[in-house]
């Protein structure tokens, strides 16, 4: 997967917003006012995102191309290195990341709940349990 292609299936995620808040160079995905997703120009072969602890830890074991996220608190956030992943590895936690923050990170309550009704009634689903 290249940085369009990412760029192309982030946005047919329901309700994403596409900013630029530092300068041309940092591409913030969100979801609910939160972060979920952050591509930097300068390395247009990684996305990072947010993930689960515990599922961050069996990620980094099990494929090479997934790291710690650079400038990003190490616990919550991987970086994906998407030109030697799998497309549908990149997908996935991508997708993980957007129910991810919107269960655990946007308030209040009323939008969360919102929000994950738009995105069950499109057909999404968080399939996080599925470790390829």
């Amino acid at each position: 997967m290249n940085i369009e292609e990412c760029r192309e299936y982030i946005l047919t995620l329901p309700l994403v917003e596409e900013c630029q808040p530092f300068d041309d160079e940092i591409i913030v995905y969100k979801i609910g006012g939160r972060w979920f997703a952050v591509v930097s120009l300068s390395h247009p072969e990684d996305v990072s995102v947010k993930c689960d602890p515990d599922r961050a830890i069996l990620l980094r074991d099990e494929f090479s191309a997934i790291t710690p996220a650079w400038h990003f608190n190490k616990k919550h956030w991987n970086n994906l290195h998407m030109i030697i992943l799998p497309t549908e590895v990149v997908k996935r936690e991508i997708k993980h990341s957007y129910f991810t923050v919107i269960r655990k990170n946007v308030t209040p309550k009323a939008l969360r709940e919102e929000i994950l009704h738009v995105a069950t009634q499109s057909g999404l689903k968080d399939d996080a349990e599925i470790l390829d």
